[in-house]
């Protein structure tokens, strides 16, 4: 027997409380509901309704973050021989480094999961409600490129990339930067700085960043708000992607 009539339902619906319905159904249909006390009850609907809110909502933090690994876990890093700081990776998971605006510099040769720990940390941060965004720096500049077509482009794609709480940017300085670029990059860093964080993948160490940055004033400039407030993970001595080959090939 339904616990809710078509006309109370339709205003759930409308609140957008689909999920009420769902629960005073599943009520409905199990008679060992029917006996505990009515605040019990709701206080179990509420629950529900909760859970199913806070998981729609993590999905659609975590679909819009792109991640580039998208089944990228801290439960599932693999630590055996790798060098990594695993009790630094799990205070980050916790995602508190954003409440200080920290950066997060994951840095290591090629393969050595760069990529997929920045994701981990990001989605972490999903699960704490966080918004986040995942973007390679070729993609960005790209994205830069074709802001220059239109009017306020340009400010418009930093606006939107300054509004994410936490930013991860892959393969930075893996490229030479023109002067345009390194304006762009430094714009951002500049209008993120001290407001939220950044997560940086990239292969080169810190005393190598100024002059990938360009050696001038702008390079200066980004790393003075960068690496002040930043906690470096190095990825440690194993390659990842061989690692993972091997293993599969053995079966």
């Amino acid at each position: 027997m339904s616990l809710l009539n078509e006309e109370t339902r339709r205003k759930l619906r409308e609140l957008n409380l689909s999920e009420m319905i769902e629960a005073m159904d599943q009520q409905a249909q199990d008679i060992g509901y029917l006996t505990m006390p009515f605040e019990d009850r709701m206080k179990l609907a509420v629950d529900f309704v909760y859970q199913r809110k806070y998981n729609g909502k993590v999905e659609r933090l975590i679909k819009t973050a792109k991640f580039r690994i998208s089944n990228a876990s801290f439960n599932d890093v693999y630590y055996i021989d790798r060098g990594l700081n695993k009790e630094m990776l799990l205070n980050l998971s916790t995602a508190q480094f954003i409440d200080t605006y920290s950066s997060v510099i994951f840095h290591g040769f090629t393969g050595s999961g760069k990529s997929y720990l920045a994701c981990a940390l990001g989605k972490q941060a999903c699960i704490q409600g966080i918004r986040t965004r995942y973007i390679r720096i070729p993609d960005l500049l790209m994205l830069r490129d074709e802001a220059t077509l239109t009017p306020l482009g340009i400010s418009k794609l930093l606006k939107k990339f300054t509004s994410y709480m936490l930013l991860v940017l892959d393969e930075w300085l893996l490229d030479d930067l023109s002067d345009e670029e390194q304006h762009f990059l430094f714009e951002l860093i500049e209008r993120r700085h001290e407001t939220t964080s950044t997560v940086f993948c990239t292969q080169f160490k810190k005393e190598d960043w100024h002059t990938r940055l360009g050696g001038g004033v702008h390079a200066d400039a980004m790393m003075d708000r960068i690496v002040h407030n930043a906690v470096w993970i190095f990825t440690g001595n194993l390659n990842m992607r061989q690692l993972y080959a091997k293993k599969q090939n053995q079966f």
